[in-house]
């Protein structure tokens, strides 16, 4: 049911008429013409048609005999047919296997395909480059199936590859209305509009905008009616006598008046059999604007309802099922998946609960204030623990917390409304209270000084904030040890904090739009606009941590495409082949943190008011060639002893992953940061 496309050719040959499939995955339609006149219209869920909320078109053209059941005869109008027919709508993703080799479920073009189908207008494929399509593939599609509407999904480090494709669309004689959205053409509006007057951007959530848009298409509203969308509206003369062409904007649908985030699954299968992973949204949006995340498209936190998730719930379990091999893990990619608003531990709470209730574990991400909140007191702090003790029992399975620095100045300048103490406790509370997390933490930043990143160095080096699991211990002994060093060194692992960190060694990315950005160009250090990553070329302010910095990227980008192997393969497993794996990349980070210290030895023969920039990236380089002949040492015997317990396919991929990654290559970015975290 999760692919009407196929469930469309299996009654094509079947039956006498025109048949068409439409509607969400938990309750598809299948309306078929009949041999003797008139339609049949199926409800495969098996409820009652009348207990549907119908698009309004539908009322004046779908006249259904037996409403209350949920099979019936139907007349439908010559209109009405068009309607359940045209547009033709594809969505497409792009992609670049080299950096990222395994992939995750694409929600994006997912979520608009659900809200495509909810119309019941037009018929809605859609083509990942994550699942072995190629440009040529979709190019060939849009060409033989001549699509009416086109979506198009682009993130950071993909801009050649949009252009590549509009620049073909819209070279033909009648190309069609193309709509592209995410978070790079957030970030280049401007320049693809300028380049592409025909272009529309969706610069939200794009679940209005493709509904608008195919009630444009349809005629039933005009093109400025059409919700969040940046535009060209034609040419205008300036004061100078010269064309220019005007760009306009709609407002955007905040989150909280849009439905739940849910997807359509015509893809999950496919990305399991690609080893990939599920992933799904409960809430969107933030509680804070941290200074470097650009939030214009983001927008504020809304959280969906738990009574919302049942039924993708079960309709994903179904296709877990045909992939057994397969961890059954959710991947709860919200920005924040406590929220802000009052009741917002109990929403929390009884998400996890439908979600575990499903029978899959999960993961997600939120802020450390969700932990530790100097505003609030002992009860809080208490009630909160007793939250996350009871998620991890609910199938938490890890969380994400943007740390992003130990230095309260730098936290400061992120805007982060936390501080080193804060986080320092929070760590120091979840690891006690034996809630697994990933760390994000941003190592270099344009504005920083050399004091910063050595307090920053200390921090990832400390061993007194990872605690062993105490479940032994009533929450409140917890909240109240973290504060007390006695008991901190009596239950300290001896793991220093970089062990816990996601990515090691991550700099500071000026995203077009950021509150960081303008700082950063207010202080005289901004450069060049890359549009790839829809960032802003920066200097730093201290010539020697700018050196370290590229170089750092430098080793980073050397082992990306191996890290990001790892991590992806420990999301697909479970047990002792997932510890083995999550230990492979402790090796990595090891690394990073030892040349870290390097890097800061040789800093500091340097000093700020004399740049000698050969000199210092000489010392860097030898730094880091010493550090990757170690490196590969370590990992030879780890890559083996890892891949003799992992399945044979998952075995297949390390081994060519790492294969790739031991033989000789220079040292050279792939810009393949990545930003969100995932």
């Amino acid at each position: 049911m999760e692919q009407p496309h196929v469930v469309r050719t299996a009654l094509t040959g079947i039956m006498p008429g025109q048949v068409m499939i439409t509607g969400t995955v938990e309750r598809r339609l299948v309306i078929a013409e009949r041999a003797e006149g008139g339609w049949t219209v199926a409800d495969l869920s098996g409820r009652p048609h009348d207990t549907r909320v119908w698009p309004a078109w539908a009322s004046a053209h779908i006249a259904l005999d037996s409403p209350g059941s949920w099979l019936s005869s139907a007349t439908i109008t010559a209109e009405g047919v068009q309607r359940l027919l045209r547009p033709r709508v594809l969505l497409t993703a792009l992609y670049r296997p080299e950096i990222f080799p395994l992939p995750r479920f694409p929600l994006g073009i997912s979520d608009l395909a659900r809200a495509a189908r909810e119309t019941l207008a037009g018929q809605v494929q859609l083509m990942d480059m994550q699942l072995g399509v190629t440009m040529n593939n979709i190019l060939a599609r849009v060409e033989q199936d001549r699509p009416d509407i086109l979506g198009v999904s682009a993130t950071f480090g993909q801009h050649d590859l949009l252009t590549e494709l509009l620049d073909a669309v819209f070279a033909a004689e009648y190309p069609p209305m193309v709509l592209a959205g995410g978070s790079l053409t957030a970030r280049n509006e401007r320049l693809l509009l300028h380049r592409y007057p025909g272009l529309l951007i969706a610069r939200g959530a794009g679940e209005p905008t493709v509904q608008d848009a195919i009630a444009h298409w349809h005629g039933d509203i005009g093109p400025t009616e059409i919700r969040g969308v940046g535009y060209t509206s034609g040419a205008r003369t300036s004061g100078a006598g010269l064309l220019q062409v005007a760009r306009r904007r709609t407002a955007t649908v905040g989150n909280r008046a849009q439905a739940d985030p849910l997807p359509e699954l015509d893809l999950l299968d496919l990305t399991f059999t690609h080893r990939g992973v599920a992933q799904l949204e409960t809430s969107r949006g933030c509680t804070n604007s941290c200074s470097f995340c650009p939030r214009g498209h983001k927008g504020q936190w809304s959280g969906a309802a738990p009574e919302s998730l049942p039924d993708i719930l079960a309709a994903m379990s179904e296709v877990f099922a045909r992939h057994p091999d397969i961890s059954r893990t959710l991947f709860l990619v919200d920005e924040e998946f406590i929220g802000g608003d009052a009741g917002a531990p109990s929403r929390a709470l009884n998400v996890a609960a439908t979600v575990h209730r499903a029978g899959f574990r999960w993961e997600s991400s939120c802020r450390v204030d969700q932990v530790v909140d100097p505003r609030q007191d002992r009860a809080w702090h208490i009630d909160r623990a007793g939250m996350w003790r009871r998620l991890c029992e609910l199938g938490l399975r890890r969380m994400l917390f943007g740390v992003e620095s130990g230095v309260t100045s730098i936290l400061e300048r992120f805007n982060k409304e936390t501080t080193a103490e804060q986080n320092a406790l929070a760590i120091r509370t979840l690891s006690a209270l034996g809630i697994p997390t990933r760390l994000t933490y941003i190592t270099f930043d344009q504005l920083m000084n050399r004091d910063e990143l050595a307090a920053s160095y200390a921090f990832q080096g400390r061993t007194d904030l990872l605690l062993r699991p105490l479940p032994q211990l009533p929450v409140e002994a917890i909240v109240d040890g973290v504060h007390d060093e006695a008991f901190v060194a009596a239950h300290s692992t001896g793991q220093p904090l970089h062990t816990g960190i996601s990515y090691m060694l991550v700099s500071m990315e000026c995203l077009i739009g950021a509150a960081y950005t303008r700082r950063v160009e207010a202080a005289g250090l901004a450069g060049a606009v890359r549009p790839s990553m829809g960032r802003v070329d920066a200097d730093f302010a201290d010539w020697r941590i700018g050196r370290t910095s590229h170089h750092a990227q430098l080793w980073v980008d050397r082992h990306f495409p191996l890290d990001y192997t790892l991590k992806s393969l420990e999301k697909l497993l479970d047990g002792e082949p997932r510890r083995q794996v999550r230990g492979a990349r402790v090796v990595i980070k090891d690394a990073a943190y030892t040349l870290l210290g390097r890097m800061l030895d040789h800093i500091d023969r340097y000093t700020i008011d004399i740049p000698r920039t050969d000199a210092l990236d000489a010392d860097l380089l030898a730094a880091m060639t010493h550090g990757l002949d170690d490196l590969r040492h370590r990992m030879t015997s780890t890559v083996e002893a890892v891949a003799t317990i992992l399945p044979a396919d998952a075995a297949h991929i390390l081994r060519t992953e790492y294969a790739r990654w031991h033989a000789p290559s220079g040292w050279q970015l792939i810009n393949a940061a990545d930003p969100c975290g995932t």
